[in-house]
């Protein structure tokens, strides 16, 4: 049971709520901004001293009942929540038949559909965000990426430690904490995972990262839009679309698409001919 990691999950949570925000009065002096500790198990259902264990990481095994009431007392999100699940009972996310390790090859009939659906870039990641596999607008896309050695394409990696991704991400700030969000949701899927484990060394030899890393953020697969400065075709707004593929829970399918008309399309055209001759 990641013991450590929940008691400084739970903190975390704790110590970003308002007390005015679910029910209970702002008054009174406060060392911390965020709830107390006897605030939450009020609001939980358990006894302030179960909670303090909790947080201070003795070892104990919540049962499902008291991480539902733990995930209603802290507001959690159904990311949050399924990562508080994870770290309190050691389960694999979610519960599933035994599948491809998540740095496997992607199946042949996913590579196939990636190429088929070119020229819509499209790639498959892994919840450490490494590149698996991709189609050949995408690598077009990511030119930087595409420089760099499959086994060392990450997102993340490549958003913090090259310094042209400042550029090549109009929103990089916003990218940087998404991805790191997802780096340490990933820490609750396989918290003893050597990879993983190296990656985050790596990364926090970068400026920024332990900052963020400590905020205890999580995020899994979603949609929105992705603004990038390509160094060619120049500026791209783009609605991606993260699913994970059946059968391969550790794999997530990506896809980049513009919106609609406009210049961003023709931007696309303008790649997806400069990638083909």
């Amino acid at each position: 049971m990641a013991t450590r990691e929940m008691a400084d999950f739970l903190r975390s949570r704790r110590d970003r709520i308002k007390p005015s925000s679910v029910g209970l009065p702002d008054g009174g002096r406060r060392r911390a901004p965020g709830l107390r500790r006897a605030e939450v198990a009020l609001l939980a259902g358990i006894s302030p001293d179960y909670y303090m264990r909790l947080e201070q990481g003795r070892g104990i095994r919540p049962s499902p009942s008291v991480l539902d009431g733990l995930a209603r007392a802290l507001v959690l999100n159904d990311d949050e929540r399924d990562h508080l699940y994870r770290l309190a009972l050691a389960l694999p996310s979610p519960p599933s038949p035994p599948h491809a390790p998540a740095d496997g090859p992607v199946d042949p009939t996913v590579q196939r559909l990636l190429d088929a659906i070119d020229p819509v870039p499209a790639y498959v990641i892994n919840p450490r965000l490494d590149v698996l596999a991709w189609n050949g607008m995408a690598a077009a896309l990511m030119p930087h990426l595409a420089e760099q050695p499959s086994s060392r394409r990450n997102l993340l990696r490549y958003a913090l430690c090259d310094p042209r991704a400042r550029t090549f991400y109009l929103e990089w700030e916003e990218m940087a904490r998404h991805g790191i969000a997802q780096l340490r949701a990933a820490t609750g899927r396989d918290p003893d995972d050597p990879a993983t484990r190296a990656l985050v060394r790596e990364l926090s030899r970068q400026p920024g990262f332990r900052t963020w890393w400590d905020r205890q953020d999580v995020k899994g697969p979603g949609m929105g839009r992705k603004e990038y400065r390509h160094p060619v075709v120049g500026r791209l707004s783009l609605d991606y679309i993260g699913m994970i593929l059946p059968g391969t829970p550790d794999h997530q399918f990506v896809t980049l698409t513009a919106p609609g008309e406009g210049p961003t399309r023709a931007a696309l055209e303008e790649l997806a001919a400069l990638a083909r001759s």
